[in-house]
């Protein structure tokens, strides 16, 4: 029963917000979850849990809760440079996420793994992401069974270097029959969409993937990144990962693929509304 009465709060609610604006509601689907933050402090128990630590990548971040909170209609995910004692620090550790003593960065990395999941839909993320050099914000998900990279990745955000450039990167992956890993990416170069709105990097835009048993299709305002033909997806013991329910995942990581933060302003802020259609 609560999460009934949850869930038609939230609902209620968000037909308010998306910072008040006028719900675009796919034609032949309903809503059927959104967390668009409208609450203040953390972020809510019964849909989040944190990623805590050095986690991938080798990245600089440590994760921790304290990043995370919730105000103004909007998650807010912090970067900051601040150091934080490494309890898993060993001397001489061939382990990179034990052989830093300190992390001279902090962040936090949110996701639904055991509390939502949905499989096929319309998913929708209005934000405004950090686009220092450094930071690497992200929007994605994994499927709920098999380990990486069996379980199947998609990424409907990331923002990172490449080839020492800022892009715009819209993925997925999954074990592929030649490689441990698949992907099927576009990496759209930042300066394309600085060069139509000098001013974008002060603006939220809305993420979109549009998931079928066939395809997923990735937007960013309505411009199509990429599409991944799920009829290519399957992994070598015949399990398509993108046939199964997946958890969302919003990060802010430092450090790795985005860069050298040590010249970037600090603290870094992305800021985040969540929604999940479906179907009638």
């Amino acid at each position: 029963m609560k999460r009934k009465i949850l869930m038609l709060t939230v609902l209620g609610l968000n037909l308010f917000c998306f910072s008040q604006e006028k719900m675009n509601i796919p034609k032949g689907y309903k809503l059927v979850w959104a967390d668009e933050f409208n609450t203040t402090g953390d972020p809510d128990p019964e849909f989040w849990s944190y990623e805590q630590g050095f986690v991938r990548n080798e990245e600089l971040q440590w994760y921790q809760q304290d990043n995370a909170s919730v105000k103004d209609g909007f998650l807010i995910i912090e970067g900051r440079r601040e150091q934080v004692k490494n309890d898993r620090f060993k001397v001489n550790s061939p382990d990179w996420g034990k052989n830093r003593e300190y992390a001279e960065y902090t962040s936090s990395s949110i996701n639904t793994n055991g509390k939502y999941s949905f499989k096929y839909g319309v998913m929708e993320v209005k934000a405004k992401i950090d686009t220092s050099r450094g930071m690497w914000p992200a929007i994605w998900t994994l499927g709920v069974h098999k380990p990486w990279p069996s379980n199947g990745e998609i990424d409907i955000m990331e923002f990172y270097l490449v080839n020492h450039e800022s892009a715009i990167l819209a993925n997925a992956a999954w074990k592929g029959s030649e490689e441990h890993v698949s992907w099927d990416s576009e990496k759209i170069p930042f300066s394309k969409f600085i060069d139509k709105d000098p001013r974008w990097s002060q603006k939220f835009h809305i993420w979109k993937m549009d998931w079928t048993e066939d395809y997923i299709r990735i937007y960013l305002d309505d411009e199509l990144l990429n599409e991944i033909d799920l009829a290519s997806t399957t992994n070598p013991d015949g399990f398509n990962p993108f046939h199964q329910p997946h958890y969302i995942l919003l990060n802010m990581a430092i450090g790795g693929n985005g860069g050298d933060p040590s010249k970037s302003e600090f603290p870094g802020k992305y800021m985040i509304d969540v929604r999940v259609f479906q179907k009638k």
